[in-house]
């Protein structure tokens, strides 16, 4: 495949999708508006259509539709690959100027979405237009996906992919997963398991707490319990490639009034799971914990959006990790953060989380990619592809 229009494509194509306000809507706010992912998915499907896909939109919830566009391959032996990238953004509440309005400067794109992870939309159609215009395909068949949901709401497309995958009788040779990983191999990371726990106590007033029962002092036994459990769990020396287990409380909410005792509180525990533990057992031992360390309080404990994650990993010499390795010269590695990866093992035989630009860039108040990056993506899925 030649190289094609080059840095002014890619960052043009990378600004214009920017510029698609496709924020979670479980992190939508006054700067957003209701958010959703419905604008670039039809923008995708609209786009992939036109260099000749099969296209499918498919709803993972009203209105939050995902994306499949299948590009045939030259190769003729039913070897077929995919790329995943997620199309929903975090919020942008906090971002600085205008999170849609894509600007470059000093060889960066910036904007909300500009690295995580519209960025491999703007590497690949690009390459597939070249090959539209030169009459050729990819060598292997290939599925573009466009997926909702992955920065909250439980990886809500990723599972809907999966699914369809399937109903449809679609197996993947090869998954690349985009998220920024600096073009190299991501080969592991955590999986997980959110708790939702309720501790119910007894209203009371203020000036009087012994006629009540106090939510927020149950709850603070809670996380009291799960801190030293976080501590046991890092404790020693890391047993898997992707570090150790942890557990934190990010989230707790309670209390009526300044002058009444509160009846209940509520806080949410993450905990990421790593390669060989089971997340049922992780989830049974933590509401066992809660519950005893709650005690007398009444409690109640859920499991976020009813799934739990086990850890995503694969040998760092398989042939996919090895390939991409190769082709950006990096070495293989493992990531903090979780992705789509977690729920594809079922319905492909390789996977790697992969791309352009730095998660540390990620989520910030100013979110940019450089050009030269881009371009080196480009390069990399160039010679992946055919």
């Amino acid at each position: 495949m030649p190289n094609v229009d080059g840095v002014t494509e890619r960052t043009e194509l990378l600004m214009e999708l920017v510029s698609i306000n496709s924020v979670n809507p479980l992190q939508a706010g006054e700067r957003s508006g209701p958010g959703g992912e419905a604008e670039l998915a039809g923008w995708v499907a609209e786009r992939t259509e036109g260099l000749g896909a099969e296209v499918v939109l498919d709803e993972a919830a009203p209105g939050r539709p995902n994306v499949y566009a299948r590009f045939p391959g030259s190769a003729g032996d039913g070897r077929t690959v995919a790329v995943d990238v997620h199309l929903d953004t975090v919020g942008v509440e906090h971002v600085e100027g205008d999170p849609f309005g894509s600007r470059v400067d000093d060889g960066r794109v910036y904007g909300r979405g500009s690295v995580d992870t519209k960025a491999t939309l703007a590497v690949l159609l690009p390459l597939l237009a070249a090959l539209t215009r030169e009459g050729r395909r990819p060598v292997p068949n290939l599925y573009l996906i466009g997926t909702v949901g992955e920065e909250a709401g439980g990886l809500l497309g990723a599972h809907r992919f999966h699914d369809w995958a399937v109903e449809s009788g679609v197996r993947l040779d090869q998954m690349v997963v985009a998220e920024p990983t600096s073009c190299a191999p991501v080969h592991g990371h955590k999986g997980g398991v959110g708790l939702e726990i309720t501790v119910k106590g007894e209203a009371a007033h203020s000036s009087k707490p012994h006629l009540g029962a106090n939510a927020i002092v149950g709850a603070a036994r809670v996380i009291e319990a799960f801190e030293r459990e976080h501590g046991a769990l890092v404790a020693g020396p890391a047993a898997t490639p992707v570090g150790t287990g942890t557990l934190s409380v990010t989230q707790i909410e309670g209390g009526l009034a300044r002058n009444i005792i509160p009846d209940e509180c509520r806080l949410y525990a993450g905990r990421r799971i790593v390669p060989g533990e089971d997340p049922a057992a992780v989830y049974a031992e933590l509401r066992t914990l809660a519950i005893e360390a709650a005690s007398p309080f009444e409690i109640g404990v859920e499991m976020t959006n009813s799934r739990a994650s086990p850890a995503f990993y694969q040998e760092p010499d398989s042939p996919l990790i090895a390939q991409l390795g190769d082709l950006a010269g990096e070495l293989a590695t493992t990531a903090a953060y979780g992705s789509n990866a977690l729920v594809y093992e079922p319905i492909a035989s390789e996977i790697v989380v992969f791309g352009p630009g730095s998660i540390d860039q990620a989520h910030k108040a100013v979110e940019w990619i450089s050009i030269d990056e881009l371009d080196r993506a480009a390069d990399i899925y160039q010679r992946w592809l055919c």
